[in-house]
């Protein structure tokens, strides 16, 4: 590898659901933003990595698509949701998930997560904020799997989904921040779950595409949109957790305690304040499959974010 291109032993695909708008959230206002944002990453070893367009062509000739241009979840038939599913939960992947309800959240703007001269539209720290959370459970996994198996802590390669107003130089400088932070020992970084592993990454292994032309970044649309659905219920009577509970075998267990609540699966915020949004048993299913409210916790035992 050239020192332009670092060699990397994992590829993270990270793709969102819902909308992250901030301002107005629904059911709380009428017109507002989704109750949810659901952001998810898909991680594969970099040594599959050239199968995973064999794998959405397995689910392009499952669904009998000829006709079809490309893969989004949430155009997708029942049928053929479950068939990309069930096609996924088979591969050697592990998948992450952060699912945000924004009740609690309405017309809020952390001072904290960014300098917010520099973010812009202003619901990227929102956006930037919820990535980190990913990445301190992806990092995590990366850091222990890799010198479980090799010894040596590996590093990711990390595939973002192209989304109206995010700049790659916008992510970049936000990881950059908060390493900066993390590593001064802050407690400005306010999350008191763990801490993004930076050993794992590297800026030149950042990259931002259009969905359309990454497989990975498909596969991490399913895997968002599939958990969406499992909590939303906009336009619809009911949530229906029936794709994302079959990804489930998919997510990732916290190495030590095998746990997916708070790990493969995290909810934000904690379960408990959901009861002040009178939120239903029918949104929270999913996460009670995976086993909350009980949750894997990290306890920080190093300079970082408390």
């Amino acid at each position: 590898m050239s020192p332009e291109s670092p060699s990397y032993q994992y590829v993270a695909y990270i793709d969102e659901a819902g909308d992250p708008g901030l301002s107005k959230v629904w059911p709380r206002s009428a017109n507002g933003a989704s109750e949810w944002f659901v952001i998810a990453g898909v991680l594969v070893p970099a040594d599959l990595e050239s199968s995973v367009s064999d794998w959405v062509s397995e689910m392009m000739v499952a669904m009998n698509s000829s006709q079809m241009k490309d893969l989004h979840f949430k155009t997708l038939t029942a049928d053929r949701k479950r068939q990309v599913c069930q096609i996924l939960a088979e591969k050697h992947v592990r998948c992450f998930v952060v699912a945000s309800n924004k009740q609690n959240m309405e017309g809020y703007v952390n001072p904290r997560a960014w300098p917010r001269t520099l973010m812009s539209p202003p619901d990227n720290w929102y956006y930037c904020w919820m990535t980190r959370v990913l990445l301190e459970r992806m990092t995590d996994y990366v850091s222990k799997h890799s010198r479980k198996k090799t010894g040596e802590i590996g590093k990711i390669r990390l595939e973002y989904s192209e989304r109206g107003g995010l700049r790659y130089t916008q992510m970049q400088a936000y990881y950059d921040f908060i390493n900066i932070k993390s590593a001064g020992g802050t407690k400005d970084l306010y999350l008191p779950w763990g801490h993004v592993d930076f050993r794992t990454m590297d800026r030149r292994l950042l990259h931002v595409y259009s969905h359309r032309f990454r497989p990975g970044l498909k596969l991490a649309d399913i895997t968002a949109s599939a958990f969406f659905r499992a909590m939303d219920a906009r336009h619809t009577s009911e949530p229906d957790p029936t794709y994302a509970k079959i990804l489930v075998p998919r997510l990732a267990l916290e190495p030590e305690t095998k746990a997916i609540a708070g790990y493969g699966l995290k909810l934000l915020p904690s379960w408990g304040k959901l009861d002040r949004f009178e939120v239903p048993d029918s949104k929270r299913a999913i996460f009670r499959h995976c086993g909350y409210p009980k949750q894997w916790w990290q306890k920080v035992v190093e300079p970082g974010p408390v």
